[in-house]
């Protein structure tokens, strides 16, 4: 039987030939070994109406092996020939016929050449998605920290608005205004713990002697 793959057939029929030729070819053998049962059968049956008739089943069952191992011999013969014309005549698709799902290649016909470009510049695009779709990922992560930074800065916003507003209620205009002042005050402060600790250190001296 014929080894070549017949790729193309098989799209078409949805099986390949050599499936069916070799189902044909079982089933004629199958047949060939019934005929022999049925042709045994009457042997036997007109020999047991011949009076006196010396012939054993046993040799009529020995002598219908014979012939079918002979008929089968030229069975195989006649289906060679028979499996050449399935195969190249039958079965098989012209060279120059294309299949309607395949009449895009004659429209758009490429070389091997061709078809390695596509393919690089398909593998391209591929590679420029994955590169986009990392960016996009990489953005998205970047918005959540906006949100979360832009979230502390709300609430810095409302402290230092509840801060204005107290500073308001205690006679200062603005924030700024409430830092300047708390900024002399302290160097104010300072500058009074300094002269605390420098006549501490005097009266401690004095004491001694």
């Amino acid at each position: 039987m014929s080894v070549s793959p017949m790729a193309y057939e098989a799209q078409f029929f949805g099986f390949t030939p050599q499936t069916c030729v070799l189902r044909v070819y079982i089933a004629f053998q199958d047949y060939l070994f019934e005929i022999m049962q049925v042709v045994e059968n009457v042997i036997l049956k007109k020999l047991e109406a011949v009076p006196g008739c010396k012939v054993s089943p046993l040799r009529i069952r020995k002598c219908t092996e014979k012939f079918f191992v002979f008929m089968k011999e030229q069975f195989n013969k006649l289906f060679s020939n028979l499996e050449t014309v399935l195969l190249q005549l039958v079965l098989s698709i012209p060279p120059n016929v294309l299949l309607p799902e395949d009449k895009v290649h004659e429209q758009y016909p490429y070389s091997k050449e061709q078809f390695q470009v596509l393919q690089g510049e398909v593998q391209e695009l591929q590679r420029q998605c994955r590169a986009e779709a990392a960016a996009g990922q990489a953005l998205r992560a970047e918005l959540e920290e906006q949100k979360v930074v832009q979230a502390e800065l709300e609430k810095i916003l409302q402290w230092f608005a509840g801060l204005e507003s107290i500073c308001r209620e205690h006679g200062t205009s603005s924030v700024k205004e409430s830092f300047t002042f708390l900024t002399q005050n302290s160097k104010k402060l300072q500058d009074v713990l300094k002269d605390v600790e420098k006549k501490s250190r005097s009266v401690k001296k004095h004491h001694q002697l």
